[in-house]
């Protein structure tokens, strides 16, 4: 299948439906399930376990990726602190300094009291990674693009210098701004990719989700007893929400993609824009390898103002209409966000700022609406600065 047909086909065949023939999966609402006897049912048990609509998005999600599993989670955070329990205390994880602020939160401050050990490097250049190696070295964490900088690592290059070193290094990649439709990173040696499934995939800001994807049998058995084992699964309407969002995710990925490019054009050339963070500039770092392991370069934008201000970027954030002033990303409304308050305020301000998370750095998720009423709106909130 390609991957338009993939979205709304992959995992669920109605033919099989044998009683009813939904054409849209069931929600399967139950905690538990009827067993003729001990250990003899039709495969569920109990729903922290499984859930035959869980099930189907997972085989969705995985055929997305073009990977062999999914293992659902009650959220990407979840999904985040299920893969960094595959390690043990003594692993060291090489991470990009530029990642969601909950992440570089749960790294810093819960998994390091138990003695896993975090390095935070400039990946835009691959080669940087090579001097952190080191035998107790056992995953990579990339973000690409990253949140909320834009910055583009090369995934093959990263994936190749890691299994160089050791076979035993995990590479994982957070694809939430990108999704399986711009960029699939098990194609490019990635071990494991995590999704914020609340992001894009579900696509209509009403669910929280998350995903790790992987094609190692290993790595899919301890994730799954760490999904059972811990709880942090989702419910099934929640599944089914993503499920019915990842049906038109190939034609609302193409709109975001345009109206990326028609915003991020527009405040290169505003007056009172300074720095604008897209990947699709020919100017921008690494454009060459976005363009190599990227269809195109999303609906993600950020931007700092000739304004440097806390108070500018305030009355921006205060002065848009249809850029709604909200937490999160992906949805087919059109959000704007302060990074330094908001998605990444966990992280000190001297780490933030080494990344270029100033004060007046405004993030941009440009949603489907018409291009020509986004910039008409901000371009009527920076007439106020």
């Amino acid at each position: 299948m390609k991957f338009g047909t993939k979205v709304i086909h992959a995992g669920y065949n109605p033919h099989d439906d044998k009683k009813s023939g939904a054409v849209m999966p069931p929600i399967y609402q139950t905690s538990t399930y009827i067993q003729k006897a001990p250990n003899d049912h039709l495969g569920y048990e109990y729903a922290r376990t499984q859930n035959p609509t869980r099930d189907i998005l997972q085989a969705n999600l995985a055929a997305l990726e073009g990977a062999k599993h999914a293992v659902c989670f009650g959220s990407g955070m979840a999904a985040v602190d299920a893969i960094i329990k595959l390690l043990k205390p003594g692993d060291e994880i090489i991470s990009t300094n530029d990642l969601y602020g909950g992440t570089y939160r749960t790294f810093r401050r819960i998994f390091e009291k138990y003695g896993l050990k975090f390095h935070f490097i400039d990946l835009k250049e691959a080669k940087n990674i090579t001097q952190h190696f080191n035998q107790n070295t056992k995953m990579v964490w990339i973000e690409t693009p990253t949140n909320p900088m834009l910055n583009i690592i090369d995934i093959e290059a990263v994936a190749t210098l890691a299994k160089n070193y050791s076979k035993d290094i995990k590479v994982v990649v957070d694809n939430t701004f990108a999704t399986p439709y711009l960029q699939q990173p098990m194609s490019l040696g990635a071990d494991i990719v995590i999704h914020s499934a609340t992001k894009y995939l579900g696509g209509h800001s009403d669910v929280i989700h998350g995903v790790a994807i992987c094609n190692d049998d290993s790595i899919e058995e301890d994730l799954r007893f760490i999904q059972n084992g811990t709880g942090a699964v989702p419910g099934p309407q929640d599944c089914f929400l993503v499920l019915r969002g990842i049906k038109t995710l190939n034609v609302r990925m193409q709109q975001h993609c345009k109206n990326g490019e028609a915003i991020a054009r527009f405040l290169k050339d505003h007056p009172k824009v300074d720095k604008v963070h897209w990947p699709g500039f020919e100017s921008h770092f690494n454009h060459e390898i976005a363009k190599k392991q990227m269809k195109n370069f999303g609906g993600m934008v950020s931007f700092s103002m000739k304004n440097d201000s806390m108070e500018a970027g305030v009355k921006l954030l205060s002065n848009t209409h249809y850029f709604l002033l909200a937490e999160s990303l992906g949805g087919v409304e059109s959000l704007i966000g302060h990074p330094a308050t908001m998605t990444h305020a966990s992280i000190p301000k001297e780490e933030r700022e080494k990344t270029g998370v100033t004060d007046s750095l405004i993030r941009l998720s440009v949603g489907i609406e018409d291009a020509e009423d986004l910039i008409a709106d901000l371009d009527q909130a920076l007439s106020k600065i």
